[in-house]
């Protein structure tokens, strides 16, 4: 939670049981990183021809106000060593991202916090996660939920579609998401799943989106694995009016989230 729950000491790149992050490109994200201040940034290379717009100016004098190391390097180091399209002649090298325990999570909620989570079922697609969790952000997700295994992590790709968001937001990493829904439900929260073929529509959340809730957002494709499914307490949809079926998981999450923030505030 934002409040800044117990948190696990940072762990190893090699370990498995990383959220990764340790590679930050990109203008944003990198800029982000360094004004948030939670986590050491080690070393940051510019590409030493990179247009001095004023995110490159204001990135520099933040490495330097914070001692971080500085290196000029040549467009082509860059684009050898990133590891996501489009770095934008900057790389970020930073500890690792911690993982936030959900018990610590649950523990923050009252009757003056209701609890709002963002559970992510399979989402293998780099660019789906972190825009995901740019919404997530944005929309004051307190925390959101990853299974540990068949799934992306914090990769430099999702780092630079989150823009950031990383660097605020709480994750917990769960060893099954199935068995973690089962405990939230047990915590009295409100598990509510997305699906393309549910009847009730997510405009029709109500009351229960000021409760403690939990939205589950499928992998792209499949959608919801059968025993999420099962575990969770309301199944929903996004009305589709148009040709297509369905939305891609990033724009699902996006209105998702907004439209518990939309029930929360009236």
């Amino acid at each position: 939670m934002r409040g800044g729950p117990r948190r696990r000491p940072p762990r190893p790149s090699s370990n498995d049981r990383s959220l990764g992050g340790e590679q930050v490109e990109g203008r944003q994200a990198v800029r982000e990183v360094l004004i948030a201040s939670r986590r050491r940034v080690r070393e940051l290379l510019i590409a030493d021809e990179s247009e001095r717009n004023p995110v490159i100016g204001e990135i520099i004098d933040l490495a330097k106000s914070q001692r971080v190391q500085i290196r000029d390097v040549s467009r082509k180091e860059i684009d050898e060593r990133s590891r996501s399209e489009a770095p934008q002649g900057v790389i970020a090298f930073v500890e690792p991202l911690e993982e936030t325990l959900l018990d610590d999570v649950l523990a923050g909620a009252s009757d003056a916090h209701k609890l709002f989570l963002v559970a992510i079922d399979g989402v293998t697609d780099p660019g789906n996660l972190g825009a995901i969790l740019r919404s997530c952000e944005g929309a004051g997700v307190d925390a959101v939920i990853l299974p540990r295994h068949r799934a992306v992590h914090v990769t430099p790709s999702a780092a630079k579609s989150a823009a950031g968001a990383i660097e605020y937001l709480s994750m917990c990493v769960v060893p099954g998401l199935p068995t973690a829904i089962q405990h939230l439900r047990d915590a009295n929260v409100w598990v509510v799943g997305l699906d393309d073929a549910a009847e009730k529509p997510i405009f029709g959340l109500g009351d229960l989106a000021t409760e403690n809730i939990c939205l589950v957002l499928g992998a792209e494709g499949p959608g919801l694995s059968r025993l999420v499914r099962e575990r969770c307490d309301l199944i929903v949809s996004i009305p589709m009016r148009g040709a297509l079926s369905s939305l891609n998981v990033s724009a699902a999450a996006a209105l998702a989230t907004y439209e518990v923030v939309r029930a929360r505030r009236s």
